[in-house]
């Protein structure tokens, strides 16, 4: 294991949407988890290790806006994206006749703190140990580096990242409120089952406190 790496992100627009909302996009409070442990994954991934978030401390005031978004609601499924290749028919969407546009309530100047352990896993190599994966995430964090673009929940919303040097103290913005039941991940235990997990969250303080959470799905 290796604890206490803390990982500052921001960007001018997220949208972390909520499961329930079916048709228009409207984004959780405050970041989640599983988009936390993404963009963490961005900078650094292997095979090797498995992160788990175990704190993610709000930065800035919350604050939402509201906006309108072209999106497409066809979607290629794998089983139409198997056949087609398999037949060398080319696999497309007609995004004039597809696009809809849609309202959704999104963040807006976002800034969060990501405090992240990870676990050793069975696929890691016998050269491989907590201390080397460490130094890659930490080193890769400080100069910026990343496998592509980390985002806010959606692709179109880029994020900043920086490494908080351990010597560094971070005073997240005083605000406490009960968030309700909050994605926390989703479970790929089963490929043919992936399965949403939730929580009970609550910020206090400017702290979403992970450690001691209850999983329910």
């Amino acid at each position: 294991m290796s604890y206490g790496i803390r990982i500052e992100c921001w960007g001018k627009y997220a949208c972390f949407t909520r499961l329930e909302m079916k048709v228009e996009r409207v984004s959780y409070d405050v970041m989640t988890p599983s988009a936390a442990r993404g963009l963490v994954e961005s900078i650094f991934w292997h095979p090797g290790l498995r992160y788990v978030i175990d704190e993610i401390d709000v930065m800035s005031p919350i604050r939402f806006t509201n906006v309108r978004r072209n999106e497409v609601k066809s979607k290629l499924s794998a089983n139409i994206a198997a056949s087609r290749a398999k037949s060398g028919q080319a696999m497309y969407l007609l995004t004039r006749e597809d696009i809809q546009q849609r309202a959704a309530e999104i963040l807006k100047d976002v800034r969060y703190c990501i405090t992240v352990h990870f676990n050793m896993t069975d696929r890691a190599n016998a050269s491989d140990n907590p201390g080397k994966f460490r130094e890659m995430l930490c080193r890769r964090a400080r100069k910026g580096q990343c496998y592509h673009q980390p985002y806010l929940g959606c692709r179109e919303f880029p994020a900043g990242f920086r490494l908080v040097e351990e010597d560094e103290v971070v005073v997240p913005y005083p605000v406490t409120r009960d968030l309700g039941y909050m994605l926390y991940d989703m479970d790929y235990s089963r490929p043919d089952e992936i399965t949403p997990q939730f929580f009970r969250a609550r910020l206090v303080d400017g702290v979403l406190d992970l450690r001691n959470c209850e999983v329910r799905r």
